[in-house]
């Protein structure tokens, strides 16, 4: 029996007659390992760089958000405001059209006796002192009057007798009254005028 060898020499160089198939190292490779950890670290990187991202755009999201939210707001204020001032200018538009217009429509009626009669008789019924009364009249109403014979010429029978006196600053169909106490105004701008205040109110 033939010994058999107790050395391999490795470095000798083998010739196959056919080429080798299906051959498979038997450790693994570490180049195919280095690899493989190598796309693990890729996949790890995308995923924690996706979920960054992700967490990044909800925030970015939610901000957005919360300026659309504060910018909303303040358009609905900035309307708010807007719709109060313009009602309140065409309120104050509207009530000066109206007084204007009654203004006109006064100014353009005939003045007669009997409306003089009116404006003298509405005047005195808010006297409460009845002595000493002078009423202040344009020099046209004032002759008006006495052309009529009107009966306010001798008094009446709450103030007794009155004192008819005429005016350069008493406008047709306006009069002042004057008590002791002290003048009541009874011209028709002065009654627009409080008319004005008591609509604002």
């Amino acid at each position: 029996m033939r010994p058999g060898p107790t050395n391999m020499n490795w470095s000798e160089t083998l010739t196959l007659t056919q080429p080798l198939r299906d051959v498979r190292p038997l450790t693994p490779v570490p180049a195919l390992e280095a690899e493989h950890r190598l796309r693990e670290a890729e996949a790890t990187a995308y995923e924690r760089g996706r979920h960054d991202a992700e967490k990044a755009l909800r925030e970015q999201l939610l901000q957005q958000r919360s300026e659309l939210l504060e910018l909303h707001q303040g358009v609905v204020d900035s309307l708010r405001q807007a719709v109060s001032q313009v009602v309140t200018e065409t309120e104050d538009a509207l009530l000066n059209l109206a007084l204007e217009a009654a203004r006109r429509l006064v100014a353009g009626l005939p003045v007669t006796a009997t409306m003089v009669e009116a404006v003298v008789r509405e005047a005195l019924s808010h006297v409460e002192d009845n002595a000493e009364i002078k009423v202040h009249l344009h020099a046209d109403d004032l002759a008006l009057l006495r052309k009529h014979a009107s009966p306010l010429l001798n008094g009446t029978s709450d103030t007794g007798s009155l004192r008819f006196v005429t005016s350069t600053e008493i406008a047709r169909g306006d009069c002042l009254v004057q008590t002791r106490f002290g003048l009541l105004d009874a011209r028709r701008e002065t009654k627009l005028e409080q008319l004005r205040q008591s609509l604002k109110t």
